[in-house]
This record gives C-alpha cells, structure tokens and sequence, in this order.
C-alpha cells in the first residue's frame, strides 16, 4: 500500500503538517509545575452541578499551582447541540465566581487566549491534518461500512459469541487495497477514518490515575472511528489532538471515562504526543430510598442536579461552593474549622484526597453550611444579595424591598437576631417569604394558628379589647406591662410562675395572650420578637389584621 498517495487522496485539500500545527501553538511559559486544566463541556443541555463540581477542582488546582485554566467546547455534535447552551454554561460558572483565563466566550464576545479556536466545530481542518498524518504512516484507514453493514457484523459476533467491535478480521475495510479505495471513492461512498489499532487480546495498559492509583486495562483492540463522514472528529481523537495543542497538563473528569483510557492512551501513543495526567473525579450521589442506598444525581428526576436550581432557591454563591469543598476534599472541613476567616483559595487542594467512590450530596448538609454562611453576613450585605435576588426570583418580596427600603432592612435585624445572638433559621432566600409572609407578602393571612385551649369567645374578647386600650407609643418593656393589664382583668395571669402552680384558675397565662396576638398579626404561634413585628408593621397595619380576625371569629 502506497500510504502517501492514499494520504492525498482522502486530504488533498490538506497542505499543512503536524509539524505546522504545533509551531502555531507555542509551548506555555508557566512555572515548572503549574497545572493547565479545561472545563470541556458538550452545549447539550443545562450546567449540571457535576459540571460545577469538576470546574471547581480543575480551577483550583490549576491557580494554586501558578497555572491556568481554560474553556474549550466540545460542540461537534450539532445534532444534540442546545440553542444557546453554551452562554449557559459560561453565565452559569460565572455566577459561581469561576471565570477562564482563556477559551471560548459567550456567542456575541470574542475568545481569549491564543491556542484557539475553543469551539471544537471551528478546528475541523486541525483534527484532519493530524489525521493525514496517521494513514500517511499506515496507522489509520478509510471505512466504508454502511450501518446495515455493521448491524450484521454485530449480529455475526452476537452468534459466534465473539467480543464485539470492529477489529482484527471483523475489520471488513482495514485491508482493502488502495485500488479498491479509490473504486469505492469514485463510486460515491461515503466512508469514516478509522484507527488502524496496534493493540492485542493479551496487551494491558495502566492508567496512573492520580485519584484512584494505578489501574490496569485490557489495551484497546478496536479499530475506533477518528474522524466522522463529515470530517469532525470523534470526542476520543479530537481531546487528543486538542490537550496536546492547548498544552493541557492535567484532565480531571468524571469516572464514567476510566473505560475509555485505553483508547486515548492509544490514540496519544500512535500520534507520538505526549500524555497529561488523568485524574477520574467519583460522581455526585444521592440518597435514594434507604438509608445506605446512593444513585447518581440525575438530570431527568432531580431539580437539583441543575446548578440554576441553586440559584433559583437562592443559596448564596459562597455556600454551594463551600459545601462542594467539603465533599470534594476530606481535609476541608477540618481546615476550615482551624481558619473560619480564611479565604477558601487559601486551602491546598489535593487530589489524593478525593473520594473515590460517589460524592454523597446531602442538601441538608448544604443547609447547615448555608445558614452559618448567611449568620455571617452583615445587615448590609444581607440586603444587597437578598435584593439581587428577589430581582430575578421573588416578585412579591422584589416588590416590599423596593416599596421601602428601609422597611426591609430593619426586618433584616428582626429574623437575624434573638436579643444578641444571631439566629440560623435561614438558609436560603427563598427562606424568607416562605418563613415570614407576614412581612413579605400583601396577601391576606389565610390561616390561623390558635391554640384550641383558649376559646374562640375569649380570643375575640381579649383582641378587641387590647384595639381600644393599647397604647402603640410605647417601648418594648412598657407594651409587655400594658399586655398584662389588659389580660389580667379578663382572666389570664400575669405572672408566668403563678399560672403553673395553678392552670386551673385562668383561663391562660400572660403568655397564652401574647400568643392569640401573634397569631392574629401574623397567623404563627412561633415568629421572632413580637413587639418588634408590631413596630415594623406599624399601628394601621397591626389593628387592619386584628380586626380582621375579630371579624372572622
């Protein structure tokens, strides 16, 4: 077989070389062990938390290491591809503080960096110059199979219970003669290239996963396709290509990929091109059923599988990040305990330390971590994120921030403090009308909470009564005195010690009648400060609601 005429007749529109090639991509001037990570995302869908997960590692590794991280997009199959599911990705990891040092750019911006173009779909004619390479020495060929074809190949090894793939003497194309090329060519027939694999039954091959260790393979004996009938490569020959030209030093991807390893060890191997390191991250898991029982985050049952899931329950930035620290590296949280201040860069990030098996994500660990975060969080603060968000997710609560500004900050302070101490009750933005309608929302309260062992009767007159007689000019001492005298006289004990000596006596405490007042102001027996509550509603507010209720008693 004559490689080279075979060569220019399947890329005789190709001039460059290899060699060509790599002089356009200049070796990176980085410190001696700086680490070169991507993010390499398909535009098919939503930003998986996974996706987040891996970038977060990836970043991490790369900027404590002095080395850079960048965006290429694996955009080849058009098929699948989602209109503007590539500004989804870069809007998505932006929003979560991970920006690329350089690749690809959202549609209407340009890329950054020189080893471009990012978008795999604009390197068609880089992949097929390296793959002129490869038949021009006799390592890749023409296929012809038609998918009938194949589906009978299949068949055949199904029935002579034969390991399936195309290779060694189900190879119908590997041998064909370069007449029988060309007779096949003229004829019109659309062909694939393929990878003429040197690999054999008995081979191994050992993947030094810098997660997992070393793992030995079967080397790959499968003729895989490199190049598709419309010139875009495969994923396998196309990363292969593109992390030897962008200078990647490490990949860190999912582990669904471990069984690929032996096809791009190969690939690298049979391309004379240096490998990166691999490092096989375990996925994100779930509880599912039973105690002990994980399954994968899964993009078609769980909402929470997308990363604007987060966003939309307004999570604060900080806390899904620190949370995916926890999981991601066991050293984290006790670093964390030691430097509560300390910027989370800060952290030395080992992938030695990742888990191997699956990544349990627990949403109320993530909770936990979110409520200390938002704890943390001045009153200020408080209110810049939780009025960004409202912006994009809560209408009604947007609406009260904007309607008075003021307002909401000093409601800020009634659910953030008890006396002194900080409160965690919320953990997320979506929190707060669920937790306090009553100050967010301009709906009518719709239910009551009243404790059934003070009568309708007694409530109403105890509420009516407390319309006509209280002063609302008071301070928060002097309006717990006036909810005493006006209890007392209608039988509820003013004084707490005295009513557990004998219930029987009263018809409640001066507790009990502070209660039927919070539920009437806000339809809960359990909210913040009462008093505080009556002052942020102010007087028209407060008696609207309690005659409300009398009315409805």
């Amino acid at each position: 077989m004559d490689y080279n005429t075979l060569a220019e007749l399947l890329f005789g529109d190709i001039t460059k070389t290899p060699e060509d090639i790599k002089k356009e991509y200049p070796k990176r001037e980085l410190p001696p062990k700086a680490a070169v990570t991507r993010f390499a995302p398909s535009p098919t869908g939503y930003m998986h938390i996974g996706g987040l997960y891996a970038t977060l590692v990836s970043s991490k590794i790369a900027h404590q290491s002095g080395g850079l991280i960048y965006l290429r997009l694996e955009d080849t199959d058009k098929k699948r591809e989602v209109k503007g599911g590539a500004d989804e990705i870069i809007n998505s990891l932006k929003s979560y503080g991970i920006e690329f040092d350089e690749g690809a750019a959202a549609d209407d911006c340009p890329e950054k960096g020189i080893y471009g173009p990012y978008r795999q779909s604009m390197r068609r004619d880089i992949y097929r110059t390296f793959a002129k390479e490869l038949v021009r020495k006799g390592l890749a060929y023409p296929c012809f199979c038609t998918a009938e074809e194949l589906d009978e190949l299949r068949k055949k090894q199904e029935s002579e219970k034969a390991d399936m793939g195309y290779y060694g003497e189900y190879a119908k194309c590997r041998n064909l003669s370069l007449e029988e090329i060309k007779a096949n060519i003229d004829a019109g027939k659309e062909y694939v290239i393929r990878l003429k694999s040197p690999g054999t039954p008995e081979g191994k091959v050992t993947c030094r996963d810098i997660i997992r260790g070393n793992i030995e393979m079967p080397e790959n004996i499968t003729d895989v396709v490199i190049l598709k009938s419309d010139g875009i490569p495969t994923y396998h020959y196309a990363h292969v290509v593109d992390d030897f030209l962008m200078g990647t030093t490490h990949v860190i991807r999912g582990d669904e990929w471990i069984s690929s390893f032996p096809i791009h060890h190969q690939l690298f191997t049979v391309s004379e091109l240096p490998m990166p390191h691999y490092a096989h991250i375990a996925p994100i898991m779930k509880l599912d059923g039973g105690e002990n029982k994980k399954r994968k985050i899964s993009k078609r049952k769980d909402p929470e599988a997308s990363v604007t899931f987060y966003s939309q329950q307004g999570f604060p930035v900080k806390a899904v990040l620190e949370y995916l620290m926890t999981i991601a590296n066991s050293g984290y949280e006790g670093w964390r305990m030691k430097n509560p201040d300390a910027n989370m860069q800060e952290f030395n990030f080992k992938l030695e330390k990742m888990p191997v098996s699956g990544a349990l994500f627990d949403m109320d660990k993530l909770s936990s971590v979110s409520k200390d975060i938002i704890a943390a969080m001045d009153e200020e603060e408080l209110f810049e994120k939780i009025s960004a968000w409202a912006e994009s997710f809560d209408e009604g609560l947007s609406g009260s921030i904007k309607s008075s500004p003021d307002k909401f900050k000093d409601s800020i302070a009634l659910w953030k403090y008890n006396g002194k101490k900080v409160r965690k009750d919320i953990a997320k933005w979506s929190d707060l009308s669920a937790m306090f309608p009553y100050l967010y929302s301009n709906d009518e309260i719709s239910e009551y909470d009243f404790d059934e062992k003070i009568s309708k009767e007694d409530t109403k007159e105890f509420l009516k009564i407390y319309t006509e007689k209280y002063n609302f000019d008071v301070d928060g001492s002097q309006w717990f005195a006036d909810v005493k005298a006006i209890s007392e006289p209608l039988g509820f004990c003013p004084d707490i010690k005295q009513y557990k000596a004998d219930p029987s006596g009263y018809k409640g405490s001066v507790a009990d009648a502070c209660t039927i007042l919070r539920v009437a102001v806000t339809g809960k027996r359990n909210t913040p400060d009462l008093f505080s509550i009556i002052k942020l509603l102010g007087t028209e507010e407060t008696l609207k609601r309690i005659n409300r209720v009398i009315e409805i008693l």
